[in-house]
């Protein structure tokens, strides 16, 4: 929630108490336009998580908030002036406001066709701008990235720490890798991975390195864009790096670096990059279709289902490719959940939540478990870090209540469900090594000859 260190300034007589600097006339008429048929509540991961308590119902925050606007700039309020608003039901409000993942699913559901994400996000920004906002320690997210470049309190020369003896990174050429913050300092494992499958494709790329820094997404999901302008400044800064290279793709595997690349980046510049914004699924997918990938391991035929993360899915639109990949994984059977696409279940992390109420967060994850547990999955896959990190915690808390759920853990209750990566299980049936560091290197490190690495499909 805000910070009450510094006493709010006071509201002079006369001036609305919220104020709509970053809230455009079209969110305004959304806001308006709601005619509370309550479809987005049926559909609402955080409404469901608490139990349907109304102070988290989409319906109802729309519905607050056209309150406070219409006191403030209604027709009672051009005639007679705003009226005075209760700074404590403003501050409940916020509090309410934060407890969402910003997933999209409302605007997927709702009738009037209200962009709710973008919607949301400046009214976050407008709250916060009143001290009413972020919550929790989200509000760390400006200083620590506009610091440090990431979100971790890393040292930029630490991005280059993840890239293995056996991967080639080339001085020029037309595809970039944007690894990001999660997979360059804590999930490693998938920028290894990325690196070996486009080296093992004969994609030739380039990498930022230490120029590269966060693509800012927390920052704006959060509503604190306008703070120290870092979400700009790190968009101006990876855009004009990239770009200087001659890159003509540059290549993403985290949701969340796609999404900000696709959406955020032309918004904040007001112009698109000139390159092209590419998942890797898209190519996986292109080059399977094509028969140009040859897989050398198989699973032993396990169920696999595919969790949309949300920047990927509801806000750019990518669905197909990476089921693609996925149902032409060998030994695997695809099988999809009963809420997918458009109508996803969140995994609970995006929108601050994670760090800010992660124990939402680990509740709208345990749900989404249950969902690939009734379709009896082995492997639940994505193609976010983030979606892999919170839904592999919902799956610990799930599988560690044994005897609290009504789902059957199959044969083994030590058994739990492999939460992972899309790019990792593509590596692994290539035949590629899974290790952040070369086998070379860690047989050095440790003195000892090499041995054949475990893979997940071995275990």
């Amino acid at each position: 929630m805000a910070d009450e260190k510094e006493p709010r300034a006071v509201i002079p007589k006369g001036e609305p108490y919220i104020k709509t600097d970053v809230i455009s006339p079209t969110f305004m008429m959304q806001y308006d336009a709601c005619t509370r048929c309550g479809e987005c509540d049926k559909w609402c991961p955080v409404l469901d998580a608490k139990d349907g308590d109304r102070k988290f119902s989409p319906m109802d925050k729309i519905s607050r908030f056209r309150s406070f606007m219409g006191q403030s700039y209604g027709l009672k309020a051009k005639l007679f002036g705003p009226k005075r608003l209760d700074e404590d039901d403003i501050q409940d409000f916020a509090d309410a406001f934060f407890h969402c993942s910003t997933c999209g699913v409302c605007a997927s559901v709702c009738p009037a066709g209200i962009n709710t994400v973008d919607m949301y996000e400046a009214t976050r920004q407008q709250l916060v701008m009143r001290d009413n906002g972020p919550y929790g320690k989200t509000i760390m997210f400006p200083k620590l990235i506009g610091e440090y470049r990431n979100p971790y309190l890393k040292d930029q020369k630490q991005r280059l720490d993840w890239i293995p003896d056996d991967v080639e990174i080339a001085e020029e050429a037309d595809v970039a890798y944007f690894a990001g913050c999660t997979a360059g300092f804590n999930q490693q494992v998938l920028g290894v991975c990325t690196a070996r499958v486009l080296n093992h494709l004969n994609v030739p790329f380039i990498y930022l390195g230490e120029e590269e820094t966060c693509c800012s997404s927390a920052i704006i999901r959060t509503g604190q864009p306008h703070k120290g302008d870092v979400p700009y400044i790190n968009a101006k800064h990876n855009v004009e790096a990239l770009e200087a290279r001659g890159v003509k793709k540059v290549m993403f595997a985290c949701a969340g670096c796609y999404r900000v690349a696709t959406i955020d980046w032309p918004k904040q510049l007001g112009r698109k990059p000139n390159f092209e914004v590419v998942h890797v699924a898209d190519l996986l997918a292109d080059l399977i279709q094509q028969g140009k990938i040859e897989w050398k391991k198989s699973f032993d035929n396990k169920i696999i289902t595919y969790h949309d993360p949300c920047h990927l899915g509801r806000h750019c639109g990518v669905y197909e490719t990476p089921r693609v990949v996925l149902d032409n994984l060998p030994g695997l059977k695809f099988v999809e959940m009963d809420r997918i696409k458009e109508l996803q279940r969140c995994c609970g992390a995006g929108g601050g939540v994670k760090a800010g109420i992660s124990d939402l967060a680990l509740d709208i994850a345990s749900e989404r478990i249950r969902d690939a547990q009734a379709i009896n999955a082995d492997i639940l896959s994505s193609c976010c870090p983030f979606c892999r990190r919170n839904i592999g915690d919902g799956r610990d808390n799930v599988y560690d209540q044994i005897g609290a759920t009504d789902y059957d853990l199959r044969d083994n209750p030590e058994n739990k469900m492999q939460v992972e990566d899309m790019i990792v299980l593509v590596a692994e049936l290539m035949g590629l090594s899974t290790k952040i560091k070369s086998q070379e290197e860690e047989d050095k490190a440790a003195g000892v000859e090499a041995e054949s690495p475990k893979h997940l499909i071995d275990l």
